[in-house]
């Protein structure tokens, strides 16, 4: 579900605020960054930053607030701006998240396909912005809860792209049983199992060997990574359904990864249980482009010889 940018929610923040989440590993990316801080200044915005490190003199980042990656972050901004790649991204969503605030994403990485625009776009993203000439859509989330063999909560957190079940052990296979809606489907050894949302489908689950999925579609997401099994496919199912992965008592040790850097610890005989997201992240588009242009452009697609409907 998309909404225009002048949300009340915008229009009442006096003064204008938004919190700037650069990737800071590379020169280029720190002078783009303050490329899109000047534009921002100029037009009488205020900016927070949040970086792995503070940005020292004389950058002008370093003028700016710097925040640690916490609730507080993004209070009372209008837009959380990622300046950077998908893992840049998701970081920062996890900041937007957390307050409702929209998170746009502008490309400095490789494929990003998170990002809304590209480095060369740069400055007529940052003109969108300051113009308020945007929407906003809703993108799916999950929910994760992890509990021990004897039903107690070990941990629980969320994911925008897939939460990634890896075995510990190396030297040997996890144990796995899969549930949907709380039957069994099938038992397997396994290196993991992801489960993702429709937009993380072109992430880990993409080269683990999962379909892609178009973002516009609610779905759950399963791909069984390395399975040793003949018949485990990966499955899509309902947005309203629940999946769970239990260890077996006598396996290895796993890890829950959620978006690549948020871990719960999963010892044998534990159970994943996985459902939508009851809070989504909220996605500035800035143009119409349809997926499939998108997925043509950041995969490199061959289209040679389409001729298309004859009309």
């Amino acid at each position: 579900m998309s909404e225009p940018a002048h949300s009340a929610q915008v229009e009442n923040a006096s003064p204008r605020r938004i919190l700037l989440v650069p990737h800071t590993g590379r020169a280029s990316n720190i002078r783009d960054a303050e490329r899109a801080a000047k534009l921002l200044v100029e037009a009488g915005i205020e900016l927070r930053v949040v970086a792995r490190e503070p940005i020292e003199a004389p950058s002008i980042l370093s003028t700016f607030p710097y925040m640690a990656h916490d609730l507080k972050a993004a209070e009372g901004c209008e837009l959380v701006l990622v300046l950077g790649g998908d893992g840049t991204f998701l970081r920062a969503a996890d900041l937007a998240r957390k307050v409702g605030a929209p998170v746009l994403g502008i490309n400095l990485g490789h494929v990003g396909f998170l990002a809304e625009g590209e480095r060369e776009s740069l400055e007529g993203a940052i003109q969108r912005v300051i113009d308020r000439d945007y929407r906003v859509e809703d993108r799916m989330t999950i929910d994760c809860t992890v509990f021990d063999e004897q039903g107690e909560v070990i941990g629980s957190n969320w994911a925008l792209n897939e939460a990634s079940v890896e075995n510990l052990d190396r030297s040997g296979v996890l144990d796995a049983i899969l549930e949907v809606d709380e039957r069994p489907v099938m038992a397997f050894g396994c290196d993991g199992v992801l489960v993702s949302t429709p937009t993380g489908s072109t992430a880990y689950a993409f080269s683990a060997g999962g379909p892609i999925l178009w973002p516009e579609l609610d779905a759950i997401l399963v791909v069984p990574n390395n399975a040793h099994a003949l018949f485990t496919k990966p499955l899509v199912v309902s947005p309203d359904s629940s999946v769970a992965v239990e260890s077996a008592s006598v396996t290895s040790p796993a890890i829950v990864i959620l978006d690549g850097f948020r871990e719960i610890n999963m010892p044998p005989g534990s159970r994943i249980e996985v459902t939508r997201g009851t809070t989504p992240v909220r996605w500035v588009r800035l143009d119409e482009e349809p997926f499939t242009d998108r997925l043509v452009t950041k995969l490199h697609l061959p289209i040679q010889g389409w001729r298309g409907p004859q009309r």
